[in-house]
C-alpha cells in the first residue's frame, strides 16, 4: 500500500528516500535479471576495465528510483516511467531519490494524473538517474 503523500500541486516536493546498495546488491540483481556481465560481479574484471570496483546495473538504479514512485503512489498507479542514465552507481554509494510534481491533470477519460520529475542523486551531488513518471493521482 502506498504511503501518505504530499498534496499534488506543481512544485510540491515528494519526501526524499535514502538508499544505500551494499556490495551484494549487484550479485542479487544479476541473478534476478539474468544479466551476468562481469562488470557487475567480478572485482578483478571491473578493476581491469578501469573501474574502482564492481558497479550496479543501470536498470537496478532505475528500479530503485521506480520504487520511490511506487512507495508514494502504489505500483498500480504508474502509467508512464522514463529514465536517462547519467552516471554510475557503486556498492556503498549513498543515494537519495527525489521528486517533484510538475503538474496535475485529467485525461480524456477523466482520470486524475500527476506528472513527476525524478532524480536519483549520489552522495557527491551527481544525478545518476534522471527521469519522469505519470501516476494516477
Amino acid at each position: 500500500m502506498a504511503e501518505q503523500r504530499t498534496k499534488l500541486e506543481p512544485g510540491a516536493k515528494l519526501p526524499v528516500l535514502s538508499l544505500t546498495p551494499d556490495k551484494y546488491v549487484p550479485h542479487r540483481y544479476a541473478g534476478a535479471s539474468g544479466d551476468f556481465n562481469p562488470l557487475h560481479h567480478d572485482e578483478g574484471f571491473a578493476r581491469d576495465a578501469g573501474l574502482p570496483m564492481v558497479m550496479a546495473h543501470g536498470m537496478l538504479s532505475a528500479g530503485l528510483l521506480a520504487s520511490f514512485v511506487t512507495r508514494w503512489f502504489g505500483a498500480g498507479s504508474v502509467r508512464r516511467y522514463k529514465v536517462r542514465f547519467r552516471d554510475r552507481v557503486f556498492p556503498g554509494d549513498v543515494l537519495e531519490a527525489k521528486g517533484s510534481v510538475v503538474r496535475e491533470f485529467a485525461t480524456a477519460t477523466g482520470e486524475r494524473r500527476a506528472e513527476l520529475s525524478l532524480e536519483l542523486v549520489r552522495q557527491d551531488g551527481a544525478v545518476v538517474v534522471a527521469g519522469s513518471a505519470e501516476v494516477v493521482a
